[in-house]
């Protein structure tokens, strides 16, 4: 059939609002949040999980590949077409009915289009939010399929630890859809199958709608820039706080000199906190938090932190060399300008590994003494969870640079910086972007053979159809 027969029936099964065609209305979906993009066939917007029931089963019995798209805020090429203009975009930003919120359960059963700011705009005057803390503002099908973790995951985890259930349409020859969206926080009868749809990248099925749990909203918060005695203080000054303050911890934030420094140059509007303007090697965003509303007699939690710090730093190996309070508001202003002023430097490279804790700032260590003599002029701007192991591994290469143009540049870099994470630290080459078309080389790289082979079973018994951008083993990209 015809690419025009094609867009005919489609119509005819979804209604006009559900179908783009147009190349400047497909241009918002054809390009991705970091360079990224490509050429859609056309583009899908079903509004129902039975539209997109339909739609997977008409794309499946005509061999169309299908890449899913939430809110394409994604750093891998994940939810972007190539550059064949042969592939279906189907987009899930009609999805926006189902916002079915249980004060009892503290849950919310929300359609996968919402974004996250809108959700969370909702649950205020409820006092809940789902707390999973971005600098993007993503869908909640996104979320699920990259199961991100964002700046608290230190306490309230990622997306998969926050998911009840969730519905999922197969992309298989009758669209089959799955309800698996049970409200309960328990329920061992079998296996848990919302987990093979989190995080695999959209590949084993579109997640329509889903079951989250919610937090209550912090009703006070307490925040510090810390500065650690050097590089190896950190993990010391992170358990030190974890000793004395246990479940009022809520985030622990590092930020790299380069990279705040980008950020204070690329938006005006932030302050530079620092004495002087002098930007410390490294500094960490601390927070501590409580639910309730202040009590009398009750002591505040500023004065928490200045009695904590101030215990830390009268130790005799104090891992704290400067540390001040201020400003939840302005403090995480800065944090989450770090992404842009970053990407603004220059062209970005960015890479969001994951170790042991006690791993992070050794490994940045020996990157930041190595590239210089593999790749020059490149700068480092790390930042990232160091609570949890994460970090964003931002490589800024100039305009000027001799790298600029070269087209293996990238996948050379990629490949020199992969090597050592996984190979001599052993930690992963995604923590929370997924997989998508820029990282495929390296799952088909590091991934041992039995695990694709299982990973490549699921997808074929799950939507043997062509949906998503990664191969999970079932036709294996070789690295180039």
């Amino acid at each position: 059939m015809s690419l025009d027969a094609h867009i005919a029936a489609l119509t005819a099964l979804l209604g006009d609002k559900a179908v783009v065609t147009s190349a400047n209305d497909r241009a918002a979906y054809e390009a991705g949040a970091r360079y990224d993009t490509g050429k859609a066939a056309l583009v899908l917007r079903p509004a129902s999980t039975t539209e997109v029931s339909a739609a997977l089963a008409y794309c499946v019995a005509h061999e169309l590949a299908v890449v899913p798209q939430a809110g394409n805020t994604g750093l891998v090429s994940g939810s972007t077409p190539d550059e064949s203009g042969a592939q279906v975009v189907l987009s899930l930003d009609r999805m926006t009915s189902r916002f079915d919120l249980d004060l009892d359960n503290r849950s919310l059963h929300v359609d996968a289009g919402f974004r996250l700011s809108e959700i969370n705009r909702r649950l205020e005057p409820h006092g809940l939010f789902f707390p999973i803390d971005l600098g993007a503002d993503p869908r909640i099908g996104g979320m699920l399929a990259t199961n991100t973790g964002g700046s608290r995951f230190l306490k309230y985890g990622d997306v998969r630890r926050n998911t009840l259930g969730l519905t999922v349409v197969l992309a298989d020859d009758t669209g089959t859809v799955l309800d698996l969206t049970s409200s309960l926080r328990k329920n061992n009868t079998g296996v848990d199958w919302k987990q093979i749809f989190i995080g695999t990248s959209g590949a084993f099925g579109v997640v329509t709608d889903a079951v989250l749990t919610l937090e209550r909203l912090p009703k006070q918060t307490a925040t510090a820039f810390l500065v650690p005695a050097s590089s190896s203080s950190v993990l010391p000054l992170l358990t030190a706080m974890e000793d004395r303050l246990g479940a009022y911890l809520s985030a622990f934030e590092g930020m790299s000199k380069d990279a705040v420094a980008a950020a204070l140059a690329h938006v005006p509007s932030l302050r530079n906190p620092f004495q002087g303007g002098l930007i410390p090697d490294y500094v960490i965003l601390a927070e501590i938090s409580r639910t309730w509303a202040p009590r009398a007699g009750e002591q505040s939690l500023d004065d928490v932190l200045e009695s904590v710090l101030a215990d830390i730093w009268e130790a005799s190996d104090a891992p704290l060399s400067d540390a001040f309070i201020g400003p939840p508001h302005d403090m995480w202003a800065l944090r989450h300008a770090l992404s842009e002023g970053v990407k603004h430097l220059g062209r970005l490279i960015a890479f969001d590994l994951s170790f042991r804790r006690g791993d992070i700032m050794a490994f940045c260590a020996r990157m930041k003494a190595d590239l210089p003599n593999h790749f020059s002029g490149v700068t480092v701007c790390d930042f990232g969870h160091i609570g949890d192991g994460g970090v964003h591994f931002n490589l800024v290469v100039p305009k000027d640079s001799e790298h600029w143009n070269d087209p293996t540049f990238e996948q050379r870099l990629r490949t020199f910086v992969f090597a050592v994470a996984v190979e001599e630290f052993n930690g992963s080459f995604s923590a929370e972007h997924a997989i998508g078309r820029k990282n495929q080389p390296f799952y088909n790289q590091y991934t041992p053979q039995e695990i694709k082979t299982l990973a490549a079973g699921l997808k074929s018994m799950t939507s043997p159809g062509h949906l998503g951008t990664v191969s999970f083993g079932e036709r294996i990209i070789r690295p180039a």
